[in-house]
């Protein structure tokens, strides 16, 4: 007998071949037979007039901590991903060193300041009970409603062994073997690979640069060698030039680390922009580069733009902007006083919209700006209005206006900045892009960031543009990428497509109406703590390993997901 028959569903079986009509019969978590099914089964939905696509595979998300007190990764769940990605840009959770309980408050610190994590969340709502990486994913087995796979963080590595000397210290032969020692038993455990940054915006609660940071290529490199020594494994990175445009030096580390390792690396995010148009082909340089080396270097690119609220009050993305960072990490106080001074402002615009802010440009026309919440009656009004409008009432410039209505609220107000690449040449150079064989779309950062930005959705969104919006691929391919070539990329076995004998990892849909809803601020997170959640609409439901865990738009309380571990649940996808 089956467990559960979908009948008359159109199919979208995430090989990019065309649609069909079938009926899809589970069992025991697996797809038992698709076409016309005659067996008896305890459950039967009609399902005509839907899609019945694999769930989806997001390659770049940080729910390493939000699954404890989220078991269910909303929304992305909602929004029919299945299997998460996670302990990327080299921060997770473990290993800690049990000599010193005190590197568990240093690495919650860390990834509240660095991945925009609730810190009160990180304290109340996981346990800390680990101290290898392998307990920490035994922790999560049996109790997470999604799939999830996770790389080692190279700054817990670096912490374990080196202690506070991993911030500004190089390890010593004898600590560099013992890092190595520490990785290859996360490996055996299950670690998907070896992640890291070298990022120049990744700082940690002291403000310090991260441990990964202070890493010369040659640790670099020895931990990646180690990567190709295990079964099924990956490496991500992340390096200053993602957020722009590569160096040489950035490139040639790259290709050395994929080439050396015979793994696959992928780095978050190519910005695609046609106001500058140089950045993409160079971004795919590294691409080009690593292929002839031995390797291979995958660029992840997200196919929506992502909601994105900026403030004075808090740290966010605007902190990044050269020279702004001292100012906005003033007191409230005196940054409000140094914000007032004309001349600080205007030094302000010309270093935001300079060459060295780079891909923070986007951030500095202050007049696409939207109003969002805002505390004051002065304000009063002016939630929904563009920044542009209400200096013009009142004579000012846009940045000037901006400090006018945010100092008001004590620097509370909410700011929504609207896209500068949302024109048509923008969009046409997305398609274009997305047919290299080295970009992969991803990039979602969910459970990071989680009151500033909300991209768990663009899968929803990304599918209804395809179909109702620009139309910028098919449904067939739009699916393909969503789900068979992230599954590919970390050769998730028997996943990514909906055929007898694989998992039944399933998303069912309404092809009218799918997409995602406005991103609102809601206060469900341990403590109280804020974050942005998006309604899923025309999602029906989502399995997970053939057990229902979403049904429309519901949770049903059901963990059905798997800790997916290296070797095990993922084969080798060489570059050799």
């Amino acid at each position: 007998m089956l467990d559960h028959v979908v009948k008359g569903v159109t199919v979208v079986d995430g090989t990019g071949a065309p649609a069909y009509v079938a009926d899809v019969g589970l069992r025991d978590g697996r797809i038992a037979v698709i076409g016309t099914v005659t067996e008896e089964a305890r459950t039967v939905e009609d399902a005509a007039g839907l899609v019945l696509a694999p769930g989806f595979v997001d390659p770049h998300t940080h729910y390493d901590a939000q699954l404890f007190w989220d078991p269910y990764a909303t929304p992305s769940l909602n929004h029919g991903v299945t299997t998460v990605a996670a302990g990327n840009c080299g921060f997770t959770l473990a290993p800690l060193n049990p000599a010193r309980p005190d590197d568990a408050d240093y690495t919650r610190r860390m990834m509240s300041k660095v991945e925009g994590m609730s810190l009160v969340a990180l304290e109340e709502g996981a346990p800390w009970s680990w101290s290898s990486f392998g307990e920490y994913l035994d922790a999560l087995e049996g109790r997470i409603a999604v799939n999830a796979g996770f790389m080692v963080g190279h700054c817990a590595l670096r912490r374990y062994v080196m202690g506070a000397d991993a911030v500004g210290g190089q390890p010593t032969e004898r600590q560099l073997a013992e890092m190595l020692r520490l990785f290859h038993e996360a490996m055996e455990a299950g670690a998907w690979g070896f992640s890291t940054t070298q990022s120049s915006t990744h700082s940690d609660g002291d403000g310090k640069p991260v441990a990964s940071r202070h890493a010369l290529p040659a640790e670099l490199l020895a931990l990646s060698k180690a990567v190709g020594e295990h079964e099924g494994t990956q490496i991500e990175a992340i390096v200053a030039g993602c957020l722009d445009q590569f160096s040489d030096d950035e490139i040639d580390l790259f290709v050395e680390m994929s080439a050396v390792a015979g793994r696959p690396l992928n780095w978050n995010v190519l910005t695609i922009d046609a106001a500058v148009p140089a950045r993409v082909p160079r971004q795919l340089e590294a691409s080009e580069r690593a292929r002839k080396a031995g390797g291979r270097v995958v660029a992840l690119t997200m196919p929506i733009l992502t909601p994105m609220n900026m403030s004075l009050g808090t740290f966010c993305a605007l902190n990044l902007i050269p020279g702004w960072g001292p100012i906005l990490g003033l007191p409230v106080p005196e940054r409000i006083e140094r914000l007032g001074d004309p001349a600080v402002r205007a030094e302000m615009v010309r270093r935001g919209q300079s060459e060295e802010a780079g891909v923070f440009r986007r951030l500095t026309d202050f007049g696409r700006y939207v109003i969002g919440d805002t505390y004051s009656e002065a304000n009063e009004g002016l939630t929904g209005r563009v920044v542009r409008d209400i200096a013009a009432e009142r004579g000012q410039d846009p940045f000037t206006c901006i400090v006018e209505i945010c100092v008001a609220d004590g620097l509370r107000t909410v700011l929504w900045p609207m896209p500068t690449d949302n024109d048509p040449a923008s969009w046409a150079l997305r398609a274009e892009t997305w047919r290299h064989e080295d970009v992969l779309l991803g990039g979602s950062d969910a459970g990071a960031h989680l009151d500033r930005m909300c991209g768990a959705p663009y899968t929803t969104r990304f599918i209804g543009d395809c179909l109702r919006g620009r139309r910028l691929v098919s449904l067939e391919r739009a699916v393909q990428m969503l789900t068979d070539d992230p599954a590919r990329l970390f050769g998730l076995r028997e996943r990514g497509r909906i055929e007898e004998g694989f998992h039944a990892d399933l998303v069912l849909f309404d092809p009218e109406r799918i997409d995602a809803g406005k991103a609102t601020l809601v206060h469900d997170l341990p403590g109280d703590s804020p974050r942005l959640d998006s309604q899923a609409i025309g999602i029906t439901a989502v399995w997970v390993n053939g057990v229902e865990a979403i049904r429309g738009d519901v949770v049903t309380g059901a963990v059905p997901g798997k800790v997916l571990r290296s070797g095990q649940d993922t084969a080798t996808v060489s570059t050799k």
